[in-house]
């Protein structure tokens, strides 16, 4: 996009609020639409039957099991929501410092994504690739001494996204910043057959203290050793946001997203700017949360700032939104 012309207003031959003054005309002229098309509803799944698991940190948001799961999808499909991303909560005796039951065809996450192919064919499966919901250190890689290791982590990454095709998934989303992960993931899918399966790269992703509800909901948070600032991207930078980005639409990316999302528009904005590639912001767990606490203080309307928020995303750029307010936003859409 570029500025349009410079235009010098003169009250009172020019008033701006006559493009204000109804519903009608400031649909007619508004510069950007969030519509359902945009949203991502991004679920937490846990095993058993029947189960439903409150996130004190994250008001209105359940962990699941995959018979409710697959409930809750087919009422997401029905609002008009294109796609679900899946996180799991593993159970803490199955998580080993090399992150093994990640690449399990039959754990958690391929089972829900078989449930949900299944039961909600017409809702996309985006899934997450990383270690840290299965890695007893917390970290997105295998650590050894400290270290993140970077190509040993690859290695598994490349089979979890393989297993996870297998299962179904639409989308291989990997959110764990090591370098030439992208690359090598493409190369692993096709090389199975699965030339169709699109990856959406977690190009530029913060290091960011936002992301506290998500470790909650996942159960990495008590584990987690240190922070992630060897890997994840300093808050300072943006041109190495620019590179990352570059880099992973080098590599076979098929979009990007940038995360969080509130204090990174201008990121989103720039990418989108500087490549054209569909590019996805994740409104992320805090940006949620303080929204959901500051209404439960009567202090803010949840609806309104929640949908001001989402539009601000539409606003910097990005062609879609994955938010834990979906199913809520939607319903909003749906009734004009």
């Amino acid at each position: 996009m570029t500025a349009g012309p410079s235009v010098s207003p003169s009250y009172p031959t020019t008033r701006m609020r006559r493009n204000r003054a109804s519903p009608w005309i400031r649909r007619l002229v508004a510069e950007s639409r969030l519509s359902v098309d945009d949203l991502i509803w991004p679920v937490f799944v846990v095993e058993g039957t029947g189960a439903r698991q409150p996130i004190p940190s994250m008001p209105g948001v359940d962990r699941l099991s995959t018979d409710l799961l697959s409930e809750e999808v087919a009422k997401a499909r029905d609002l008009g929501i294109p796609a679900v991303a899946i996180f799991p909560y593993i159970e803490p005796s199955l998580k080993t410092p090399d992150g093994r039951e990640a690449v399990n065809p039959n754990g958690l996450v391929c089972r829900a994504v078989r449930e949900l192919k299944s039961s909600v064919p017409e809702i996309g499966v985006i899934c997450d690739v990383a270690l840290d919901e299965f890695n007893s250190d917390g970290h997105d890689g295998i650590v050894r001494d400290g270290i993140i290791l970077n190509d040993e982590t690859i290695e598994i990454l490349c089979q979890q996204s393989v297993v996870q095709a297998e299962a179904g998934c639409d989308i291989i989303a990997p959110s764990d910043m090591m370098d030439g992960r992208i690359g090598a993931i493409r190369k692993a899918l096709d090389d199975k057959g699965f030339q169709d399966v699109s990856i959406m790269s977690y190009a530029a992703k913060y290091a960011s203290g936002y992301y506290g509800p998500f470790r909650d909901a996942v159960g990495s948070s008590g584990a987690l050793t240190g922070d992630k600032k060897t890997y994840q991207m300093d808050t300072a930078n943006t041109e190495e946001a620019l590179r990352e980005v570059a880099m992973d639409i080098s590599e076979g990316a098929d979009s990007v997203m940038v995360k969080p999302g509130l204090p990174y528009l201008d990121m989103v904005w720039r990418v989108k700017e500087s490549f054209g590639v569909p590019t996805f912001v994740y409104n992320v767990s805090g940006e949620y949360a303080m929204l959901k606490a500051a209404a439960a203080q009567g202090w803010l309307d949840y609806d309104h700032v929640m949908m001001e928020a989402l539009r601000s995303f539409k606003r910097a750029g990005a062609d879609g939104i994955l938010t834990y307010a979906a199913c809520d936003a939607a319903r909003i859409l749906n009734d004009g």
